[in-house]
């Protein structure tokens, strides 16, 4: 009877795993294979080498928290208000998410490219990406370009800071608070 291989994104989607929760220092084949209940044999036939495999999580975890998030945000048309507000609710359903597009990957990445320079580089380009979306949707009803820009910084930095402040905000919550927030963002 012929055993059935680990699928590659597998491999992955537990890299990723490791990643959020320990840096790359934590992706380990041996522990993905333990993980994933197989051998780490199976590794080898997708994967040279643990750094191509690092490099796979990162060129995967690009593609959805960039041209995936847009096509899906893009996917059911509107004007720009409209798909500012999908993409507002993507980003909140990607913070308690696990995976490529969740919070804890986000993080794992941001702190990753602080040590290296190369995340780093991919990391400015994943941003300025995000940015440059953005850009594109408050520019469409947005006519002054020192607004839009910041419009971009503070929805951007609501996305990413969120996690980070542990502030009260008087008689409103967190969630009032944020949708005050982004309703301003769209006016």
């Amino acid at each position: 009877m012929a055993t059935a291989r680990t699928p590659r994104a597998k491999w992955i989607e537990e890299g990723m795993r490791a990643l959020s929760a320990g840096g790359p220092e934590a992706v380990r084949i041996e522990a993905l294979a333990q993980a994933l209940g197989v051998t780490k044999g199976g590794f080898y036939g997708y994967f040279r080498n643990r750094g191509a495999l690092l490099t796979e999580i990162l060129d995967t975890w690009e593609r959805e928290v960039t041209e995936s998030v847009i096509a899906r945000v893009e996917a059911d048309g509107g004007d720009a208000r409209e798909k500012l507000v999908r993409l507002f609710e993507l980003a909140n359903s990607a913070e308690a998410a696990d995976g490529m597009t969740g919070l804890a990957a986000e993080l794992a990445v941001r702190d990753w490219a602080r040590r290296d320079p190369a995340v780093a580089e991919r990391l400015r380009r994943v941003d300025n990406r995000r940015i440059a979306y953005l850009r594109s949707l408050f520019g469409a009803f947005c006519p002054d370009e020192a607004e839009v820009e910041a419009r971009c910084l503070l929805a951007f930095s609501l996305r990413i800071g969120n996690h980070y402040i542990a502030a009260d905000h008087g008689p409103r919550s967190r969630t009032q608070v944020i949708a005050l927030t982004r309703s301003w963002l769209l006016a």
